[in-house]
């Protein structure tokens, strides 16, 4: 048990402290960073993303953010090979390898494994397009009929993800959802302990809008007309992400500015939503109720008191 690495992760829904409260922490520990956001992974997309600054990436090394151009694909099998190569590296410089974002699949995937499921069929797939692009929605629609379990844990416009669940249903004659379950993620290469942050509703709600509002005053209308500027279109799985996929509607003439600031609101409080669903249907997490920002000071002199005594 003891000659397993440990990794320390530090979760919860968008806007709820997460990154702060690694930073609180890091004033106290040897440890380095490896982001646990899907969005954080792309090139240019900082300030939607709530990306680290640079002060704080200088202070404490962050692993596996800027890793890929907006139009490159990513899928949680990658994340998963690169994040098993650099936890290795950071406990061997005898620093605390901490796991911080809030995509429940790549923490549940780099801490308990993958179903690796059959090769992929590149004419399948062709075909997969061929249907969505003759018209749009009609791949999430399916995979709601035969795999409603994936459906609810899939955002509906990720393709990625929603064509890799067809083509595992149509190869093997069994819903993905099933193989995951089957499979249950307890590979356990790694000591770990989950701490996932729960502020009240309406705490995360108002944390929420004034998240969006200082996004919008950095400038992040700015950041998407750079990235339509540079070619990075709509139908991007990268664009498609909380805050360019509506800032991308206005700069298309969709929406007016104020309008685009709202629903950027509204989708935000609906996916901190679906990310608690997702938390608490997973094994031993640490809930911690969050209030302010001196319950994060307080929390992370917590956190490294039991770090402290575990040796």
């Amino acid at each position: 048990m003891k000659d397993r690495v440990f990794v320390q992760v530090i979760t919860g829904p968008t806007a709820s402290g997460k990154s702060r409260l690694a930073m609180e922490l890091a004033n106290m520990i040897p440890m380095e960073i490896i982001n646990a956001d899907s969005m954080q992974v792309y090139r240019g997309m900082d300030i939607g993303t709530a990306k680290p600054d640079s002060e704080d990436r200088l202070r404490v090394p962050h692993h596996l953010l800027d890793i890929r151009e907006p139009d490159e694909p990513f899928s949680v099998g990658e994340y998963n090979k690169l994040f098993r190569e650099v936890v290795p590296l950071i406990a061997g410089r005898q620093r605390l390898p901490v796991m911080v974002g809030g995509t429940g699949l790549y923490i549940r995937v780099a801490l308990g494994g993958i179903f690796p499921g059959p090769s992929r069929d590149e004419e399948l797939r062709k075909n997969l397009l061929e249907d969505e692009e003759a018209e749009a929605g009609t791949l999430y629609r399916r995979l709601r009929k035969i795999d409603p379990i994936s459906a609810d844990r899939i955002h509906p416009g990720d393709l990625v993800r929603i064509i890799r669940a067809l083509e595992v249903y149509d190869l093997t004659s069994k819903p993905i959802s099933v193989h995951q379950d089957e499979h249950d993620f307890n590979e356990r290469p790694y000591r770990t302990e989950i701490h996932c942050l729960n502020p009240p509703r309406e705490k995360l709600v108002e944390w929420i809008g004034a998240r969006v509002d200082r996004m919008v005053a950095m400038g992040l209308l700015e950041e998407v007309r750079t990235l339509k500027n540079l070619g990075f279109g709509p139908g991007l799985n990268s664009i498609k992400g909380l805050g360019y996929r509506e800032m991308m509607s206005h700069l298309q003439g969709d929406m007016d500015f104020h309008e685009s600031v709202e629903l950027i609101k509204r989708n935000t409080r609906r996916f901190a939503k679906r990310q608690m669903t997702w938390f608490r249907a997973e094994k031993d997490v640490i809930w911690h109720t969050i209030e302010s920002e001196n319950d994060l000071g307080a929390l992370a002199k917590e956190i490294a008191r039991g770090l402290a005594a575990k040796g």
